[in-house]
């Protein structure tokens, strides 16, 4: 295979060409897309014909099924979403807000692999924000405010009965949302922290599944919160991605933040998602 990785010329990402990912690849050539994966934080390999069973074999490449809360797969599959919107869908879009997949675990997924079924002729881009480099960038008086400091997260403002996918949800959504009261569960994860490969230091979550800071009342860390929200998804910082169809992304959850675009209202967009489970460095 001749690889080609050609950077996006933005904050981050790179498209991959010289791979068939409908096929299985070896050893060395999953090495070469891993490091680049390291590097760019998000890949993108268009012209892919892939079935589930490939988006399943592709995901074991980089390590194993990440665990999926509160989103039904989809039938006969236990390790792919669907992530759907109808063209007559009047819901609220689904992942607008900056995240990081599934950050209130224990041990967040690795990173998520999504597969571009049905695109539509416009919009629905997705935003990645480098995290290490908006922590790089950071002025010290900020960075000084966060050193040390231990995030608490939640994903209850989205999956709890009366968070935004839960019983208040508009009826119609076509991705089925399953809001559950064990959503209000914690987790504690650094502000900053290196990444378990690259051993660089990046930002890691941001508000929405950050719901506090260890040792700071609400009065004191929402402020701090929203400040550092606004300085992580500058301009500066972030990747547009543009779909195609039959387009793979796989981005590293460990270095971005992402976040859905609307913009195609009266098209249907489909594309089948996985989650690569936390691992350490070899």
């Amino acid at each position: 295979m001749n690889i080609k990785v050609t950077s996006s010329g933005q904050a981050c990402g790179a498209a991959v060409t010289g791979v068939d990912l409908s096929l299985a690849i070896d050893a060395a050539t999953i090495a070469t897309l891993r490091a680049a994966w390291l590097e760019h934080h998000v890949l993108a390999f268009p012209d892919q014909t892939l079935s589930d069973d490939d988006l399943e074999r592709i995901t074991l490449y980089f390590g194993g099924f990440g665990v999926d809360p509160f989103i039904a797969p989809i039938p006969g599959r236990k390790h792919i979403i669907a992530v759907e919107r109808r063209a007559d869908e009047t819901s609220s879009l689904f992942a607008e807000s900056w995240h990081s997949d599934w950050s209130f675990q224990a041990q967040p997924p690795s990173g998520t692999c999504l597969y571009g079924r049905v695109i539509p002729p416009v919009g629905g881009d997705t935003l990645f924000a480098d995290q290490h480099a908006a922590l790089d960038e950071m002025p010290d008086s900020l960075r000084k405010r966060i050193e040390g400091r231990i995030a608490i997260h939640s994903a209850k403002r989205a999956y709890a009965p009366d968070g935004l996918y839960g019983a208040s949800d508009k009826k119609g959504r076509s991705m089925v949302i399953l809001p559950a009261k064990d959503a209000a569960n914690t987790q504690h994860h650094p502000l900053i922290r290196k990444h378990p490969e690259t051993q660089r230091e990046g930002l890691f979550g941001c508000f929405g599944y950050i719901i506090g800071i260890e040792g700071m009342d609400d009065a004191e860390s929402m402020p701090l919160l929203m400040e550092l929200y606004q300085w992580q998804s500058r301009e500066a910082f972030v990747y547009r991605h543009r779909w195609q169809t039959k387009m793979l992304v796989m981005w590293d959850n460990r270095s971005v933040l992402h976040a859905a675009t609307g913009g195609y209202a009266g098209h249907h967009r489909l594309l089948h998602r996985t989650t690569i489970a936390s691992v350490q460095a070899a």
